[in-house]
């Protein structure tokens, strides 16, 4: 399904709706681009989408290039008009094409699309097998608690931004729609499986049900301590 399929969109609008859908958009990824170093080359963006994050990570790493990867060549399309020169978008799933050597790997509301924890492992592992020493991976996302109770309140406080913008019935209607394809894994899981594949991690950005986090690779020599 194309994204603005998912969404229930014109492709137009995303960039516009999308604040109306996600609560503190904005802040959430220049907190996902300041984590990018500004010495880095290449920067992998695991469902590019528009390139709101890279052109984000392009600004602070002024000599790097980014290779997007994205299945949907329509809004894949989007980000090479807004990068430039400085993308490369290959079409895929970041599943299963080959990732290239990087500095950097980030990702903005992609990985939810990942349906399993075991193939979100593989991906984890992937990724930290093509980063370069010193690199760091960088995910922003929906990732509530695993307390129900306080999830509760989390998905709460996301009904409550949908209905600044949205009638109630509607907001509901959309958080129902996006669910069924949508897989939301708990902070503290997501961050054993980056623990797991290797990575060092830290939560750099929180608010409500969403997060970013930093995940840099560690040596074996570390993994094995």
């Amino acid at each position: 399904m194309s994204v603005a399929a998912h969404l229930g969109i014109r492709l137009s609008e995303y960039d516009r709706r999308i604040r109306t859908f996600i609560p503190c958009y904005d802040e959430m990824l220049d907190a996902a681009a300041a984590i990018v170093f500004p010495t880095a080359r290449t920067i992998v963006d695991l469902g590019i989408g528009t390139g709101a994050l890279a052109a984000r990570c392009l600004r602070r790493a002024r000599q790097a290039s980014v290779v997007g990867i994205d299945s949907d060549a329509d809004i894949a399309a989007l980000a090479t008009r807004r990068i430039g020169m400085r993308a490369t978008v290959v079409r895929g799933s970041f599943l299963r094409v080959p990732l290239p050597r990087a500095d950097a790997f980030v990702a903005s509301f992609a990985l939810h699309h990942v349906r399993t924890r075991m193939a979100k492992a593989r991906l984890y592992g992937a990724v930290r097998t093509s980063l370069l020493p010193g690199g760091g991976f960088v995910t922003a996302d929906c990732h509530p608690a695993c307390d129900r109770t306080l999830a509760a309140a989390q998905m709460s406080a996301w009904r409550a931004h949908l209905r600044r913008s949205y009638p109630p019935a509607q907001a509901s209607a959309l958080l129902r729609a996006w669910a069924r394809e949508d897989v939301y894994v708990p902070l503290d899981v997501e961050v054993r499986l980056l623990r797991s594949a290797g990575f060092r991690v830290e939560v750099a950005w929180r608010r409500d049900a969403f997060a970013v986090l930093a995940g840099f690779r560690m040596s074996r020599v570390k993994m094995m301590c």
